[in-house]
């Protein structure tokens, strides 16, 4: 397998990203500003993100018409705002909503990734719209080599056009592509395009009661613990 990849696509929420204590810390900090009473930002972020899958499902289905992730995020902000009878301007509502191009990377990922760089083409590929993922590597220091997003096949992973239009700009076959997640539907979906799939667990990414999804025995060509560890098995 290791001969024939010649790139790496990446997922970014969760996988590279710890968004659930960063948008914990960006509300703690937006409340004191706002003198809001005592709010628990934990469940806040978790309702936020949560709200990601079933916003998509609706493009999906026709119910929305395509629309990128930053006004999705937005969507599910207005209401989570009008739920827990939170006051903010326009302006202010998009600064929050700018929370998820300031996610800050696990403790692995930089360090992690430019050592695949020495090897590999290293590329993200979220369903994050382009200008938030060029912003969030701005902002956090990621070593792209380039950004590829759904947004370029107006799908949403793990349909498999995201997957199909990042080997064409790849130019590369699929099977000469590593998908690297947390997430086993994404690594399904790509799988079933003809990428090879690396998972690396994030038991931290909803928060110190969460879980990191399990892989069955043999389910994905790497199961790897980080982003260093994933390195050595490709001995970069």
């Amino acid at each position: 397998m290791v001969p024939a990849v010649q790139a790496l696509t990446v997922d970014v929420f969760g996988t590279v990203t710890d968004f659930r204590s960063t948008i914990i810390d960006e509300g703690r900090r937006l409340g004191e500003a706002q003198g809001w009473p005592e709010i628990d930002w934990g469940e806040f972020a978790d309702r936020w993100r949560g709200g990601y899958e079933p916003a998509m499902h609706q493009v999906r289905l026709g119910e929305l018409p395509w629309t990128t992730i930053d006004p999705l995020h937005r969507m599910i902000l207005d209401e989570l705002l009008a739920e827990y009878g939170l006051d903010l301007d326009e302006v202010e509502r998009d600064e929050f909503n700018r929370a998820w191009h300031r996610l800050r990377p696990w403790p692995d990922v930089i360090g992690g990734m430019n050592r695949l760089k020495n090897r590999y083409i290293v590329a993200a590929l979220s369903n994050g719209n382009i200008s938030l993922l060029t912003r969030m590597a701005k902002h956090a220091g990621f070593p792209w080599d380039c950004v590829l997003s759904a947004e370029l096949s107006k799908h949403y992973k793990p349909d498999p056009e995201v997957y199909r239009t990042a080997a064409e700009y790849l130019d590369l076959d699929p099977g000469q592509i590593l998908m690297t997640a947390a997430h086993i539907h994404d690594l399904e979906g790509a799988r079933a395009v003809g990428f090879r799939t690396a998972f690396i667990p994030r038991p931290d990414e909803w928060g110190p009661d969460g879980s990191a999804e399990q892989p069955a025995d043999g389910q994905f060509d790497i199961v790897a613990r980080d982003f260093h560890d994933l390195a050595d098995q490709l001995g970069v």
